[in-house]
This record gives structure tokens, sequence and C-alpha cells, in this order.
């Protein structure tokens, strides 16, 4: 552990300084053996180390902490933030790419970050900017999209308050536009965190007005599709379609509760989940023809239930 004196001090009394707070966890960690939980380790702080390194930050200027998994730091005041979002960020991710090619067991990071009023005492770090960074972290949404996108070797969220006064005004590697927002709850949490992975439009899951799917939604074998885009429409929600364009009552066919409406060239459907190659929907012949007939029933392949 490296640390650095940059509480201040007032009568005798140590008070908190504004510091940027970064909270690295493993991901999977406890799934690896004793050997391949040692590579992973020296990989991590490898890839911090060259982290620091890019953005100027010397060993020794800054408090740091070993959390088994996972890495806990503070930097000194004056370390400008937006490096932290932009060149940090991106060193970190070419790292993992680096370390992780070929590799039947990748390196997996998620990060949380925050900044704020924190003390550091000879024990090691404590303050609210700390706590946030640590369920930014751990949070839910941040756990699912990493155990459901196997692909992801990095996930960065920051706090509400550093994307609005930081990442939000942009920079050199910065990418306010590539971040969601999602909901975080977790103990005496209750706010938005801003969710990143470096290099993609946005990260899966998250819809752009921060909405998540339902569990276990999206794609066969349970797996959410992963674009970043709202999910379909036919998964449980309603698009506008339907009986509030004044086009009578939804008529319903099946069992379980199955509701479908056709107006013009719109179906709106519900109750059904539509996975794969889903091409479109077929819009029955008049009667009489000797088509099929039958709501839904012109349906590309790729349809299930």
């Amino acid at each position: 552990m490296s640390s650095a004196g940059v509480n201040g001090e007032v009568g005798g009394e140590v008070v908190g300084i504004h510091r940027f707070v970064v909270f690295g966890d493993i991901c999977g960690s406890g799934t690896l053996d004793l050997a391949e939980k040692k590579v992973q380790r020296a990989a991590m702080y490898a890839a911090f180390d060259d982290a620091y390194s890019s953005v100027g930050v010397e060993p020794g200027t800054f408090h740091q902490e070993d959390r088994g998994d996972g890495i806990l730091a503070a930097l000194r005041p004056d370390v400008p933030p937006t490096l932290m979002v932009g060149r940090w960020i991106d060193t970190l991710y070419e790292s993992l790419r680096a370390h992780n090619q070929g590799r039947e067991r990748p390196l997996r990071l998620r990060i949380g970050m925050n900044a704020g009023l924190v003390v550091q005492d000879r024990h090691g770090l404590v303050g609210r900017a700390v706590d946030l960074a640590a369920r930014l972290c751990d949070s839910p949404p941040a756990k699912r999209i990493m155990n459901e996108s196997p692909e992801i070797h990095l996930l960065v969220v920051v706090s509400d308050w550093l994307y609005g006064n930081v990442v939000a005004d942009g920079g050199r590697y910065v990418e306010p536009d590539h971040y969601r927002p999602a909901r975080i709850r977790s103990k005496e949490t209750d706010g938005t965190g801003w969710f990143l992975v470096p290099r993609r439009p946005a990260p899966p899951l998250i819809g752009p007005d921060g909405e998540l799917p339902p569990e276990g939604a999206g794609t066969p074998g349970g797996r959410p599709a992963g674009t970043g885009e709202r999910p379909p429409a036919a998964v449980g929600s309603r698009t506008g379609v339907g009986p509030s364009r004044g086009d009578g009552p939804t008529p319903r066919t099946g069992g379980g509760g199955r509701t479908y409406h056709v107006g013009g060239d719109l179906l709106d459907v519900h109750g059904n989940t539509i996975h794969g190659g889903f091409t479109g929907i077929r819009k029955d012949p008049p009667s009489g023809t000797g088509a099929r007939s039958g709501a839904g029933a012109g349906t590309e392949a790729g349809e299930s239930e």
C-alpha cells in the first residue's frame, strides 16, 4: 500500500479533502483457483500502474489499498479529473486488451469512480465519496452487465456528480455520449450511476432512458440483446399504437393473455417475446383469398413465445 499525506488539519483535527476515488474489482474471482488469482491480480496492478503513468501520477503520490480481488485508491487533489475519465480509462482498456489477447480466462474489471471529501488516517480511507465509489462498482446493474455480457472486459461506472461536472464537458479520450444512466439502489445508496464500456456507443442492457429489461429477457438462453438500445416493444411493453389510435377494441387470440392489434401497417403485440433473426410480420390478405388468416399467422422465422 502506498500513501501520501494529503489530509487537511485545522486546530489539530484532521478534515476531509476533495479527492478523486477509484474502486476496482475483478469479475468472477471467486471461480478462479489460486494460480489464476495470482495471475489476474498481477495483471490488474500492472494495468492500474500503466493507467496512472499515462496521466503523470507517480508511485507514492496517491493512496492505494489492496482489496484482495480489487483496489481502492484516492488521488491527490491536484490530479485533473478529466485525465482520469479520459486517458486513464483509455489506457486501462488498452492494457487489459493486451493482457487478455488469446487468454481462455480474460481479466475483467468493474470500475467505480467518484470524487468528494475523503479522510485518510493510519487505517485507510473513509468518507461518503469512498462509499459511493464502492456502491457504483458493486451495483446490481454493473454486476448484471458483466454477468450477461462475457465479451466485455472493462465496465466503468461514474457518479452522477462526476458525470455532470467532469464527463459531460468532454475532452481528449472522454466519451460523454457513450455513457448511459441507470438507477442504483444498494444499502444506503439510491441514485443514478453513469455506465460506460470503452469503445462502444453504449453499454448493453441499459436503454436510452436508463431502463433495464427484466432479467432473462431479450434473446434465447436468457441473455439480453446488449446493444444499449431500448428493449424491443414486443417484450411486454406498449408502443403507442393500438386502441389509443382509435382503431377499435383490441382483439385477443390464443391463451396466456397474448394480445394483438392490427391497424393499417402497424401491429401491437403483448405477452410474446420475439427472439433471434426476426425480420417482420406480414399483414394477412383479405379473407377469401385462400391465404392463412389469424393475427400473427404470417410471422417470419425467428419468433418464439
